[in-house]
């Protein structure tokens, strides 16, 4: 069955691993790095269709790694999807270099991992002709943990699963799939939250709620005047002090970048909806030179955080074109380079219209994929986006929430109204 004709889920968890198992588990993913990256290699500008990859690099990869057969299989088939990609990414006329494996991940399915739901424990393959590792799942106390609308449940069936390791910590990403009753279904009037990524704020919602910068810079320009420092000092201690402190600002950036991603995420929930849609990442530092918050990764691991964060809680991310969001008037439509006088403001020069800038962008970003999504044959059935007031359709304009809890006089944030969000909370 095709997998269109299917709901998917992801069910994410940390796993307790002891440090026998932490061993097997990360000589695993190596090999499965290097099996993974074999069959790029050979495949890379030859085929693509994951048949034809494994056809082609299997034997290479059992015979350059310990991989066991079905890993193998896995590791080909996840080159594939990936030389896929880049093929899409040229037909769409962007760079696309052969891909390296360096994320600490590794790819189970139904024959490479077992769950046992009634004692909250995994077991997974490893390298070689090691034995399987016996993880627990580390789930919420509180039985209402969405996971166990998946773990516990006949209707979802398990499917593929990632194994990731970041932040010190293991973390499963367990799939899942049903059925469609029906092939055609599409959620009728759905709702999409769109954000933008800003200057001095770090993402700005369509429903108005602002993930300041302002304390992110301050501890950033802390962590530069200490390395500063230390790398006048010189010395062999001050080296290895200079390794800490950077790691610690990385250690920083990322809880910051995690708690705006529960932010938006939580936001998206409040509103009921279905996706959340931010701006193409290409080419953001080249539009956003002044954005001091963020390090050389941050947009995309916002994205990732994002992105895995609402997939666990049912919602789909995605990204639009992000040509004139900035300058076009998310009220009338009216773009002009004089419509944003400053970083922070918008002021349309047809309607009237004053807003904050990056905040008639988010509107913008969520107004641009609905107007795509009306020309797909394939859409979300998507047709609304969220304010903090109401909800706008594209074609049929403002609909105010019925509900007196999620209303306001206007939908016009006001810098002494508007929801400030420190990126610590």
């Amino acid at each position: 069955m095709s997998d269109d004709y299917y709901h998917r889920r992801t069910a994410i968890t940390r796993l307790a691993v002891s440090p026998t198992d932490e061993s097997l588990l990360r000589n695993t993913i190596e090999e499965w790095k290097q099996g993974c990256q074999i069959a790029v290699d050979k495949a890379w500008e030859r085929c693509h269709s994951k048949s034809d990859v494994q056809q082609l690099a299997y034997d290479d990869v059992r015979e350059n790694t310990s991989l066991g057969s079905q890993h193998a299989i896995l590791a080909c088939h996840q080159a594939a999807e990936n030389i896929k990609s880049c093929i899409s990414r040229r037909q769409d006329g962007k760079k696309a270099s052969k891909p390296t494996y360096t994320s600490p991940t590794v790819t189970y399915d139904s024959r490479t991992i077992t769950i046992f739901p009634e004692k909250e424990q995994v077991s997974l393959t490893t390298y070689g002709d090691h034995a399987r590792v016996r993880a627990d799942l580390v789930l919420p106390d509180d039985e209402d943990g969405y996971q166990h609308q998946y773990l516990d449940s006949d209707e979802w069936e398990p499917t593929e699963s990632t194994l990731h390791y970041r932040d010190e910590e293991w973390y499963l990403h367990l799939g899942f799939r049903k059925p469609k009753q029906d092939a055609e279904e599409a959620t009728e009037n759905g709702t999409v939250l769109g954000v933008d990524l800003g200057v001095n704020e770090i993402a700005v919602t369509s429903t108005a709620r602002f993930f300041s910068a302002g304390e992110l810079n301050h501890n950033r320009r802390e962590f530069e005047r200490v390395r500063g420092d230390l790398q006048e000092c010189g010395t062999r201690n001050a080296h290895r002090t200079l390794e800490h402190v950077s790691g610690r600002e990385d250690e920083y950036v990322k809880h910051v970048l995690h708690s705006v991603a529960n932010g938006i995420v939580e936001e998206a929930l409040r509103y009921h909806c279905d996706g959340i849609v931010f701006e193409e990442l290409d080419g953001i530092r080249e539009r956003l030179p002044e954005a001091a918050w963020h390090s050389e990764w941050a947009f995309d691991r916002l994205y990732e955080y994002v992105e895995y964060k609402a997939e666990a809680r049912g919602l789909f991310v995605e990204t639009t074109n992000p040509k004139n969001t900035s300058k076009r008037c998310a009220k009338c439509g009216y773009v002009h380079d004089d419509n944003r006088p400053s970083r922070d403001t918008f002021e349309c020069q047809k309607c009237g219209n004053q807003n904050h800038a990056d905040y008639n962008a988010a509107k913008n970003v969520a107004d641009v994929y609905l107007r795509r999504e009306q020309q797909s044959s394939r859409g979300r059935g998507v047709s609304q986006y969220a304010l903090k007031s109401g909800t706008v359709t594209p074609n049929r304009g403002y609909t105010p929430y019925s509900t007196e809890s999620e209303t306001e006089s206007t939908d016009k944030p006001h810098p002494q109204r508007s929801e400030r969000v420190s990126a610590s909370e």
